[in-house]
């Protein structure tokens, strides 16, 4: 009886010895993506490159600019990393942010539930809502949705995004006419392709600034409210800098000089 007891607990005593062996490896934290951002020693940003005034890509000259794209030399330069922007769609967005193809989404991204199940935002940049856009001669005609829900009316949007997801959402008797070139979208609007467009009102208001015979409907009424965030993966310490650098861009007013030099 005595030797089994003693061989009982030589047994209890290795697999005691194996845990605590084990323990330490298993304490070691993970890494986090801010971690291998500052250990790569780059940012990569993925963004269609097709959506003013938040980003655009010259695929002849290799150059972005516009707001997100600002904001995302900030980030780097504050991490003292080097940006890498990362051309994708808004279809794309989401599976190559999940993919690890870039380490944060921009572009002018919307809060959405669909992205949210999946993925972080960050803390939000400004306040979106959806709005028409039309030649202005036409304009009136398409105040409401129900003004626009009517056959024949033909509404155009660029596929994969949240604009897609509102008009088909909500439009049921209009014609929904999908155009692949968010860059030239409205030059179908002015060409008389399409009797309207339904967007965010940042990118209304700026669509007229740049074509004054195109007017945005109600820009500070929109149907919807929405919000403008950067995209994260599920990593909290990364998410946790990145909301602390946009604090301290709109605590020392270089958010606000951004907005200014882009939308106003």
């Amino acid at each position: 009886m005595a030797r089994r007891r003693g061989s009982g607990r030589c047994r209890v005593l290795a697999l005691l010895g194996l845990l605590l062996a084990a323990a330490p490896a298993a304490a070691q934290p993970v890494p986090s993506r801010l971690d291998t951002i500052l250990a790569d020693g780059r940012l990569r940003v993925g963004m269609p490159g097709d959506y003013a005034p938040f980003a655009l890509h010259d695929a002849a000259t290799g150059q972005w600019q516009g707001l997100d794209v600002d904001m995302a030399q900030a980030m780097a330069a504050a991490l003292g990393v080097t940006l890498e922007p990362v051309q994708t769609s808004w279809r794309a967005l989401l599976p190559d942010l999940l993919a690890g193809r870039f380490d944060i989404g921009a572009g002018g991204v919307s809060v959405t539930l669909t992205r949210q199940t999946q993925a972080f935002f960050s803390a939000p940049i400004l306040r979106d809502g959806k709005t028409p856009i039309a030649p202005c001669a036409q304009a009136a005609k398409f105040a409401t949705l129900a003004d626009i829900d009517r056959p024949g009316v033909r509404v155009i949007v660029n596929p994969g995004g949240t604009n897609e997801a509102f008009d088909r959402a909500r439009l049921h008797a209009a014609a929904i006419v999908v155009f692949p070139d968010n860059t030239r979208i409205f030059d179908e609007l002015l060409a008389g392709r399409a009797d309207l467009m339904i967007t965010d009102a940042t990118e209304a208001r700026l669509q007229h600034r740049l074509h004054p015979a195109l007017c945005a409907l109600h820009p500070d009424q929109p149907f919807d409210f929405s919000e403008k965030a950067f995209l994260l993966p599920r990593d909290v310490a990364l998410q946790q800098w990145v909301d602390q650098f946009i604090h301290i861009q709109r605590e020392t007013g270089a958010l606000a000089a951004l907005i200014a030099k882009w939308l106003d």
